[in-house]
């Protein structure tokens, strides 16, 4: 099958071609995003392959579609970014990748939890001009802390997992309990109690409009006096101007993101040599007590050939007219309004 492979970058395309090499798919890998501008690029492909930040509107599937394609291949879990009652109508079939290594996610998560918390980054910083002070990175034993985890699937249950390691008290909060977090020791409370009572927060649940700004002024204002807030999920779960609120007051005393709210136009790109237009994100950079990485938890060798190969099969299941046990039930998302 012709797919259009989009948002791609050189790991992308490593991967790609070895998970490819049996299955012999006729790829073309564009750097651009997918927008409705760039859709023209998919002309005649039955397929693209598209990521996180790729935009997948109404506007774009319909392009999309007029062109000849009929398959969405996600390589990534969420698909917040796909307009599902659009590709309904257009009777394109998605496909996606659940799982690819919630280890890489999970253990990002407590990186960010470590190097806030004993200021790694500023340790490193100040060594390399010869500044060998202490003064200013006083950490705490994360030993005996507790720790709100928000979200409790798979990273969830690993990062709980890794914490209980550390001698942390664990709290959650899910809809859906998960049996193993339960088994674990995790004690699952109510979201207000979770916020008031926990020194680190941790956010592991997908963007959907349930969620969406979980974190807002009003949470902001139920927590601790400089608690620690990690999100390594979706940036839409964070209402990013209520946060920065939060640090001006010291409400925050630690922030730790791999995403954010409009990271699109910013993530996964080198400007290095412009000017970052986005007011938010350049406020967000000038407080000492913020670490922001540019969406990379997911980046381990484990986590890509997962990907590639997962998608590369994908495409291939449905090529071949197999039931593929990764396409989304776009019709019953809809009915149930899970539309991420």
């Amino acid at each position: 099958m012709k797919v259009a492979v989009f948002s791609t970058k050189s790991y992308d395309r490593q991967f790609l071609e070895a998970a490819n090499a049996e299955n012999k798919h006729e790829l073309a890998f564009f750097e651009p995003h997918l927008t409705c501008k760039t859709s023209v690029l998919a002309s005649g492909f039955p397929a693209v392959c598209v990521f996180v930040n790729d935009q997948l509107d109404k506007q774009t599937l319909s392009a999309l579609a007029s062109g000849g394609t009929r398959l969405i291949a996600l390589r990534c879990a969420g698909y917040n970014n796909v307009d599902l009652a659009a590709a309904a109508e257009l009777g394109m079939k998605i496909v996606r990748v659940p799982a690819y290594s919630p280890y890489a996610v999970a253990e990002h998560t407590i990186a960010l939890i470590l190097t806030l918390n004993r200021k790694i980054h500023r340790a490193y910083a100040r060594i390399r001009e010869g500044n060998f002070s202490l003064e200013g990175l006083l950490g705490f034993d994360l030993h005996s802390c507790t720790v709100g985890i928000i979200g409790t699937g798979k990273i969830g249950f690993i990062v709980a997992n890794i914490l209980k390691g550390f001698g942390c008290h664990l709290l959650a909060y899910d809809p859906f309990p998960n049996p193993e977090c339960e088994a674990l020791g995790v004690k699952y409370v109510a979201l207000p109690e979770l916020l008031a009572t926990s020194d680190i927060i941790t956010l592991h649940t997908p963007l959907m409009p349930e969620t969406y700004h979980i974190i807002d002024a009003q949470a902001l204002s139920q927590m601790k006096d400089g608690v620690m807030l990690i999100n390594t999920s979706r940036g839409g779960l964070i209402d990013t101007k209520a946060v920065i609120q939060a640090l001006k007051s010291g409400k925050i005393g630690y922030l730790g993101l791999d995403v954010y709210e409009q990271e699109t136009d910013l993530f996964f790109e080198d400007l290095s040599n412009s000017v970052i237009q986005d007011d938010v994100f350049q406020r967000l950079l000038t407080f000492p007590n913020v670490i922001i990485t540019g969406h990379q938890a997911f980046l381990t060798k484990n986590a890509i050939k997962n990907i590639a190969e997962t998608t590369i099969n994908n495409i291939y299941d449905v090529e071949q007219g197999k039931p593929c046990a990764n396409e989304l039930d776009v019709n019953h998302l809809i009915a149930t309004k899970s539309l991420t």
